[in-house]
């Protein structure tokens, strides 16, 4: 147990939840719903990473020991643990207790928490982080970790794998790193993001940042929801063309089966701890800026004791989606040609309540800002029929959603 109590009241007037994360804080926000926060009231440590159960079962443990004195009583209030996990599950891990969060919801209700020893508290609104006053880079290089005909040559390696049998699909992911003249400031290219990609998770957790499009899981109580997404074409800015092109991604023998073994994946982990789930029987299309996926979005109503929205999280990370499958084999050929560590790169990024309540998404279409460099990374499925250089075709069409919003010349 710990002296920290975790004061929540509401807000008359919400402020820009951007702001309050400012340089150094936590985002997590869709459609102006979401947290930010700022300072370190408790680190939880997850020293064997997601994949353990009992640095888990610690982890919400300890979040649970905090006294809560919650005048809102909505999800994300209270006492709240944010993060963004390593895509290996099983490197060390950590979720960190803001000191101060703010949160709105979607009806435009919002809150303020301040986690701190009890009796040092006073209620007021929160002061907006400090403006950053440096000047912003507008001189940028890119380099690509891998050159492209090595690259295409891992892809050929893998489809030889596939068609072997060793396994039915793995995702193979390329690095880019962005050089900047100056330091790349956070806030600017979080503005961007959520000017580019209204209908995704904007998140920023130290120094990671992105839109996420996938949401992995999210617990409300009893009712648990992912939204998987597989298969992608690009858009072309013209609808007419667009719709063509949707149509034709709908159509895919190719895109629909590798969307279907995602969602199968998906039911079936959520399956062991559900009573009741609704699965629509056929995909539909998530159109974003540049490409379209096809997702399907998964409902469930767990069965008692409701496992916590980081459990879900653990259960189904990483999907087929971000691996391959079958899981093992896949997550072996990824170590095999990759020949990096993907770091947060399409792990789990989102929060966690005292409740157990909490949002999940999957960290794509991000970068790891570090002074003067990004580092991106972008995945692509491979199964037996994959083309090479579609393939990269395709992880530079993914790359450019976070490239449109760091390089501004």
């Amino acid at each position: 147990m710990t002296d920290l109590v975790a004061t929540t009241f509401p807000l008359d007037e919400a402020p820009d939840l951007r702001q309050v994360a400012g340089e150094g804080g936590v985002l997590f926000e869709r459609e102006g719903a979401g947290l930010a926060g700022r300072g370190v009231a408790m680190t939880l440590e997850l020293p064997g990473g997601l994949s353990c159960r009992g640095d888990r079962d610690r982890a919400v443990e300890a979040l649970s020991g905090i006294k809560v004195e919650d005048e809102v009583g909505l999800p994300g209030t209270g006492a709240v643990a944010l993060g963004a996990l390593p895509f290996d599950g099983g490197s060390p891990a950590r979720l960190t207790v803001p000191t101060l969060i703010v949160g709105r919801d979607g009806e435009g209700r919002a809150w303020q928490t301040v986690v701190a020893p009890a009796g040092s508290y006073r209620p007021r609104p929160p002061d907006p982080s400090p403006r950053q006053e440096a000047w912003p880079p507008e001189r940028f290089r890119l380099e690509s970790v891998v050159p492209h005909e090595e690259w295409c040559a891992r892809v050929g390696r893998a489809v030889a794998e596939i068609r072997r049998g060793r396994l039915e699909k793995v995702v193979l992911a390329r690095e880019v790193v962005v050089h900047a003249n100056r330091d790349l400031i956070v806030s600017d290219v979080l503005g961007r993001l959520r000017a580019l990609y209204p209908s995704c998770t904007v998140f920023s957790v130290g120094g990671f940042v992105g839109a996420s499009p996938e949401l992995l899981a999210s617990r409300r109580a009893a009712e648990v929801r992912s939204h998987p997404l597989a298969g992608t074409v690009a858009r072309s800015g013209d609808p007419a063309t667009d719709d063509s092109l949707a149509a034709a991604l709908l159509a895919s023998a190719k895109d629909t089966a590798e969307h279907r073994v995602v969602v199968q994946a998906v039911v079936d982990a959520l399956g062991q701890v559900c009573a009741e789930m609704d699965v629509p029987p056929a995909p539909s299309i998530v159109s974003l800026r540049n490409v379209s996926h096809l997702g399907t979005l998964v409902k469930g109503r767990l069965r008692p004791p409701w496992p916590s929205a980081l459990e879900l999280a653990a259960r189904l990370h990483p999907t087929p989606a971000v691996a391959g499958t079958p899981r093992p084999a896949a997550l072996d050929l990824i170590a095999e040609l990759e020949g990096m560590d993907r770091g947060r790169y399409a792990g789990p990024v989102g929060w966690v309540d005292s409740r157990g309540d909490g949002d999940w998404v999957v960290g794509i279409r991000s970068a790891t800002i570090r002074g003067r460099t990004a580092r991106l990374l972008a995945g692509v499925g491979i199964v037996a029929d994959s083309d090479p250089r579609d393939e990269l075709t395709e992880t530079q069409l993914k790359l450019q959603a976070l490239l449109a919003a760091l390089v501004r010349p």
